[in-house]
């Protein structure tokens, strides 16, 4: 039974002329979904007994280069892929992504084998057979599930479920007493590959949690669960207990040693710039100096300002020729600042008085 196609896709206005890949309009540049495609995004895919056939339509295959062209919308290519799909994974869903845009229309379905075949042809799964099935009914390529599927894919099955292409990768697949199990359906010219997906797949998984046992067993110790759940003994759960508090302590170790190798850093970085400061503050500091102090500096020239203005302030001022000569005797308290002889008390003895000064400050401004 096929859901009716979604009305707002015959709502939107046409911006072009021309046909899609299966004859059908391109509405605002958006190829035409198909309706279980559409169905398939909105809801997990549906289980193939849940699904009606209309069985009064004859089944007649679609040749490779009538799909490749395209086929109308009711008539899809029906392309089956089937696996195991244990532990489902981007691998996985890569090779459903190749089966579903191997045509233009196409309708994908997909074959997933119950636990009891898979361990008996494959071997043991960590995943069970529903866990399995529900994996798959949420990948969005996928339209149909097959639950239980066959191992060997007979007439009989692609007949029930009318299918015109299996899709699988080209390798050749050996179980079962067959050099490959897909010999036939390549012999009928039913076989699409696909590309494997490098570097990841279910026996890679297992293997890095196989590797890496006791750091997983670990971990789930640590979130809750008990050694009983996770088949541990008593002794390696106190194992792995110790080495939790041993991993603790090296953590804390080391975050110190960062953080101490991050306080040096920081301290050397400041000593560098308190250098520097300081070898730029002392040479402000010497040139301020020398300017001041220096041979030529600022306070020679303040210092012989000042002697000259002192010798200018202490020396007498000599009267005129003209004017007499007055004979006066200095006061008791007064002494002449350079001499250490008595004031002159008589004209004779200032003349000889005034050439002692003159011979003193003389010798003062020589020095």
């Amino acid at each position: 039974m096929e859901p009716p196609t979604s009305s707002r896709l015959n709502s939107r206005k046409r911006r072009k002329d021309g046909s899609g890949p299966n004859g059908a309009a391109e509405l605002d540049g958006i190829p035409p979904k198909m309706s279980r495609r559409s169905f398939g995004l909105r809801e997990p895919a549906p289980f193939s007994d849940e699904v009606e056939i209309d069985y009064s339509k004859p089944y007649i295959r679609v040749t490779y280069e009538e799909a490749m062209r395209g086929t109308p919308l009711d008539r899809p290519v029906r392309v089956y892929a089937d696996g195991i799909f244990d532990l489902f994974h981007s691998g996985h869903a890569r090779a459903l992504m190749q089966a579903k845009n191997l045509f233009p229309n196409t309708y994908l379905i997909v074959g997933v084998c119950s636990d009891e075949l898979t361990h008996n042809f494959k071997g043991f799964t960590v995943m069970n057979e529903n866990e399995r099935y529900d994996a798959v009914q949420h990948c969005r390529y996928v339209d149909e599930v097959v639950r239980n599927a066959p191992w060997t894919l007979t007439p009989e099955f692609l007949a029930e479920h009318r299918i015109d292409f299996v899709a699988h990768d080209d390798i050749p697949y050996s179980s079962a007493g067959s050099d490959d199990v897909y010999k036939h359906i390549k012999e009928a010219g039913m076989f699409a590959p696909t590309q494997r997906t490098e570097g990841i797949s279910t026996s890679d998984i297992i293997t890095r949690i196989v590797r890496d046992y006791d750091v997983y067993a670990r971990r789930n110790l640590q979130r809750g669960y008990t050694a009983k759940e996770l088949n541990v003994s008593f002794i390696n759960e106190k194992k792995y207990h110790l080495q939790e508090r041993v991993d603790k302590v090296k953590k804390r170790v080391k975050d110190v040693e960062e953080k101490s190798k991050e306080f040096v850093q920081k301290v050397e970085e400041k000593s560098i710039d308190l250098i520097q400061k300081w070898e730029e503050k002392s040479r402000e500091f010497i040139g301020n100096f020398l300017e001041m102090f220096g041979p030529e500096g600022a306070l020679k020239h303040m210092l012989k300002e000042g002697k000259g203005r002192m010798l200018q302030a202490i020396s007498p001022k000599q009267s005129p020729s003209s004017s007499p000569t007055h004979d006066r005797s200095p006061s008791p308290s007064f002494r002449w600042p350079f001499s250490t002889k008595t004031p002159p008390s008589s004209p004779a003895n200032r003349s000889r008085n005034e050439s002692a000064v003159t011979y003193d400050i003389s010798e003062d401004e020589e020095d």
